[in-house]
C-alpha cells in the first residue's frame, strides 16, 4: 500500500502538473489522535452514560441594597438648575401670600374690636356688621389714618319705630391709637348712608293688628286691613304721604282714613261733613225693606230735621207701612240717610242706634278717635338722633317696594376720647 504523503502547508508547490490535492488527507492531517484513550465520562459527563449532562446552576448573587445615585454621585435638588432671579421671585412670593396673611389675620381683630366698642358706646342691641376698606391695612393703621369704614347696625330705636337697618360709610377715618389694641377714637370727616323703615316691621312697632303697609308711588303708603276697636275688628284703610322734615325728621301726613263696620258704616275721622259715623250706601237702601229699622230711626225728632223731612209726613209713614215703603224707598231718602251723622245721636239716642245694629259702646270710642289719634297710630314718622360731635342731616327719601328708604350724610362726627 502507497504510504499517504503528508502535505507541508507552507509548501507551494512550483509545478502546476503535480497531482491535485486530497480533501480527506487535509482533514487526517488535523488529527489529534484516536479515541481510544479519552474514556466516555470524560465525554459525555461525569456519572452518565449515553446522554447530555445537564449544566450546575449558578450560585444567586448575595442581595445588597439598591443605590439611587446616578453616577455614584448625590442628587440634585428639585430647584437647583433654576436661575438665581427665579429663586427670587418665588421667596418674593411666598414672603408676600405671609405678609398679606398678616394683614388680614389685623384687619378681621380690628373689625371685630370695632364693632364691640360701638355696641357698647351706643348701647346697641346687637354688635354693628364692620368693614374696613382699602389694603394694605396695617400700613393704614401705621399711619393712623383708614381709607373707609363701612357700618351696618340693625333695629335702631327712633321715636315710636324701629329702623329696620341703618347702613353708613365714614372716609378718610383719622385714628387716635397707639397700635392696634389701643385704639381711642376716631374722626369722621364725611360720612353717607341709607336708613330702611321695613314695612314689615310697621304692624309690630304701631300697634296695629293685621294692617299691611306697601308702597304707592315714590312718596305714599298705603295702609290696608284691621283695626280693634271696643272688640271689634273694623276695616281700616288709610293713605299716608312721607315727606323730609327739617334736617333730621321724616313726617307723615295721613289721608283717606275709614274704618268700616262691616256693611253697615263708614267711619272717617274729622271735621268736615263728609267726616264722622255715616250708614253705608246699601244699609240706607234696606231701610226701605225693613220696616222696624226705618221706624226706629223716624221715631227720633233730631233725625227727623236732619233729614230735612216735615212732622206731618213722617207721622203718616209711621202710620202707614205702604207710607212708610214710599218714603224710605226713594232715592231721596237714601241720600239723606248717607248725610246722617250717627256720631252725633249716639249718645242722645242710644237705643235707636242699636235698633239700627250699631253697639253703642263701639260708637262711643269711635267718638274718641279723632283723626289726630288715628293718624298718630299710623304715622311712619321718625327723628335720627343728634350726634355729640358734629352733623347728620337727611339727605334724599323715597318709598321702596319693601319700605321708606333714607338717604343720609354727615360731617365733622367723633367716636370715642376727644
Amino acid at each position: 500500500m502507497r504510504t499517504p504523503h503528508r502535505m507541508d502547508p507552507h509548501h507551494r508547490p512550483d509545478d502546476r502538473s503535480e497531482v491535485p490535492r486530497n480533501p480527506y488527507e487535509e482533514l487526517g492531517a488535523l488529527d489529534d489522535g484516536p479515541l481510544e484513550d479519552t474514556p466516555l465520562e470524560e465525554f459525555f459527563g461525569e456519572g452518565t452514560t449515553g446522554q447530555w449532562a445537564e449544566p450546575e446552576p449558578e450560585p444567586e448573587p448575595e442581595w445588597t441594597p439598591p443605590v439611587h445615585r446616578r453616577g455614584g454621585r448625590r442628587r440634585r435638588g428639585r430647584f437647583a438648575g433654576l436661575p438665581l432671579a427665579v429663586k427670587a421671585v418665588v421667596g418674593l412670593v411666598v414672603l408676600a401670600a405671609f405678609v398679606t396673611l398678616g394683614d388680614r389675620w389685623a384687619l378681621l381683630y380690628a373689625e371685630h374690636r370695632t364693632a364691640d366698642t360701638l355696641k357698647d358706646r351706643l348701647d346697641l342691641a346687637a354688635a354693628p356688621e364692620v368693614e374696613i376698606g382699602g389694603f394694605p391695612f396695617l400700613t393704614q393703621l401705621a399711619d393712623k389714618r383708614l381709607d373707609s369704614v363701612r357700618l351696618t347696625v340693625p333695629d335702631v330705636a327712633a321715636d315710636r319705630v324701629s329702623l329696620a337697618k341703618v347702613s353708613a360709610t365714614a372716609h378718610d377715618v383719622r385714628l387716635d391709637a397707639d397700635g392696634l389694641t389701643s385704639v381711642r377714637g376716631a374722626r369722621v370727616p364725611r360720612l353717607d348712608g341709607d336708613v330702611l323703615l321695613s314695612f314689615a316691621d310697621l304692624n309690630r312697632e304701631l300697634g296695629a293688628s293685621q294692617v299691611t303697609f306697601t308702597g304707592d308711588g315714590r312718596d305714599r303708603v298705603r295702609a290696608r286691613g284691621t283695626l280693634p276697636v271696643a272688640g271689634h275688628d273694623l276695616r281700616l284703610r288709610a293713605e299716608a304721604t312721607i315727606q323730609r322734615q327739617g334736617e333730621r325728621g321724616i313726617a307723615t301726613e295721613i289721608g283717606g282714613m275709614r274704618l268700616d263696620i262691616g256693611d253697615l258704616a263708614t267711619y272717617r275721622p274729622g271735621t268736615r261733613a263728609s267726616d264722622g259715623l255715616h250708614l253705608t250706601p246699601k244699609a240706607s237702601a234696606d231701610l226701605a225693606r225693613e220696616t222696624r229699622k226705618a221706624k226706629a230711626l223716624l221715631s227720633v225728632p233730631a233725625i227727623v230735621r236732619r233729614l230735612g223731612m216735615s212732622q206731618p209726613t213722617v207721622r203718616e209713614a209711621l202710620n202707614d207701612d205702604g207710607k212708610l215703603a214710599e218714603l224710605t224707598g226713594s232715592s231721596r231718602f237714601a241720600r239723606q240717610a248717607q248725610g246722617l251723622n250717627l256720631i252725633d245721636l249716639a249718645l242722645d239716642n242710644p237705643e235707636v242706634l242699636r235698633g239700627l245694629g250699631l253697639d253703642p259702646a263701639l260708637l262711643d270710642a269711635l267718638s274718641r278717635l279723632t283723626r289726630p289719634a288715628l293718624a298718630e297710630r299710623l304715622s311712619l314718622s321718625f327723628e335720627l338722633p343728634e350726634p355729640e360731635h358734629g352733623d347728620v342731616r337727611l339727605r334724599d327719601v323715597r318709598v321702596e317696594e319693601d319700605g321708606v328708604r333714607v338717604r343720609l350724610t354727615g360731617s365733622g362726627l367723633a367716636v370715642g376720647s376727644q
